[in-house]
């Protein structure tokens, strides 16, 4: 692995004033090496999709930093955070939110065009194992398929951060193994640092780091020793 890609400070969250305030995350301090699989655990309420939307800047933080690469979002004007998560993320979600009336070809190359260094569609249509299916609607073809296409829309624009919330939450036990493998390959062949948020524990044997959530808080922040391959998980 390389040195830290993602760097984030005593990042703070809350939602809701007075009687009704909720602190959803309480001074998280992590970091994350370029090329790394991390997996983040935790039960519902933890602060794990928070967490994510922060780390995409998707909304701001309370209190803290959160750096990617050589950019710190906590310090980018709306416009220019905008900007970014154009061209630099890739978000992969439990639900698959593809353009019904175009197709798996057209549902990556929507993205294609906000990058200026997109990986090439047909290359990623053969690599995700869409290549036949590229004409076809998504509701023509099956929930694992859909959500090949949901991460080869994230993927076309060479992100260097892949932020996958619930990836397989809505898939079976077979087409979640799928994906799953998919998203080690996709790692292997494009270098991208990857962060999956998930309840599954069983992921974590696939990831190089390990975080877990408890009420806000970092409860768990470890580099796995023994990393499996993804067909190898059981659960």
């Amino acid at each position: 692995m390389s040195g830290e890609f993602v760097r984030i400070h005593n990042l703070r969250k809350h939602y809701g004033e007075g009687e009704a305030k909720v602190e959803v995350l309480r001074g998280i301090t992590t970091s994350i090496a370029q090329g790394e699989v991390c997996v983040l655990l935790g039960p519902s309420g933890s602060g794990k999709s928070t967490f994510l939307n922060l780390l995409g800047g998707l909304e701001p933080a309370d209190a803290g930093t959160v750096a990617i690469g050589d950019t710190e979002l906590t310090t980018l004007a709306d416009r220019e955070l905008v900007e970014y998560r154009r061209r630099q993320l890739g978000f992969v979600f439990q639900f698959y939110n593809l353009v019904s009336d175009l197709t798996i070809r057209e549902n990556i190359e929507v993205c294609e065009y906000l990058s200026a260094n997109p990986l090439p569609v047909d290359d990623l249509l053969q690599s995700l194992g869409l290549w036949e299916h590229r004409d076809k609607l998504p509701n023509q073809v099956s929930g694992g398929q859909q959500q090949r296409c949901a991460i080869g829309r994230a993927l076309v624009k060479n992100p260097g951060l892949l932020l996958c919330d619930e990836p397989t939450g809505a898939l079976d036990y077979n087409t979640s193994k799928e994906i799953l493998e998919l998203m080690e390959r996709v790692n292997k062949q494009y270098g991208c640092t990857i962060v999956i948020v998930t309840h599954n524990d069983a992921i974590q044997h696939m990831a190089h780091r390990i975080l877990r959530l408890r009420d806000g808080q970092l409860v768990e922040d470890t580099r796995n020793s023994d990393v499996w391959p993804a067909s190898q998980l059981e659960w």
